[in-house]
């Protein structure tokens, strides 16, 4: 048979169609449940530090960029893993010696990276990311060090940001 007789045999198969036309419903919204991906600063509006604080403290990015999946939580500073899979975070902070800028990534209750700045005037960056396998359930988010401080304003220097890279199947095992 020659392959353009393959391809009209199937088009003009309403049941070949038809399953065609539901896979492919069910292929999006697959894909649609996979789409998760935030970007937040930790101010709505106004300027000014935070911290330092005398134990460690969740920060709560609550000017909202991106929030796709619904993933994020702005109230908390919470993302709670909606499916199994490898995700990517970054942070990034802003300081002003001499105190010094310090935050963490945790993954649940382990912390997992840091960024770290000091210096003894004027302004001071950083920011850090990590790959991280998380199951369904479980929490990321980022805390500010005792006795550290950042600064943010319109120009929203401090975020937190996190996206799906691709979720994982039940059965497949992390590898190190």
């Amino acid at each position: 048979m020659v392959p353009h007789q393959n391809i009209h045999s199937f088009i003009n198969d309403p049941q070949k169609i038809s399953n065609l036309t539901l896979s492919q419903v069910e292929l999006r919204k697959e894909n649609r449940d996979r789409e998760i991906a935030f970007s937040a600063a930790l101010m709505q509006s106004g300027s000014g530090y935070i911290g330092p604080f005398t134990t460690e403290i969740t920060l709560t990015y609550r000017n909202v960029f991106t929030n796709i999946g619904n993933a994020y939580n702005p109230v908390t500073g919470v993302f709670t893993a909606p499916l199994k899979g490898a995700y990517m975070f970054r942070v990034s902070v802003l300081g002003h010696g001499p105190t010094s800028a310090v935050v963490s990534i945790f993954k649940n209750e382990e912390r997992m990276v840091m960024t770290f700045d000091h210096q003894p005037q004027h302004w001071l960056n950083s920011s850090n990311g990590v790959v991280l396998i998380l199951e369904v359930g479980d929490v990321v988010y980022v805390r500010l060090w005792s006795g550290s401080r950042i600064y943010d304003d319109q120009y929203n220097y401090n975020t937190f940001s996190g996206f799906l890279l691709f979720p994982l199947r039940e059965q497949e095992i992390c590898r190190m």
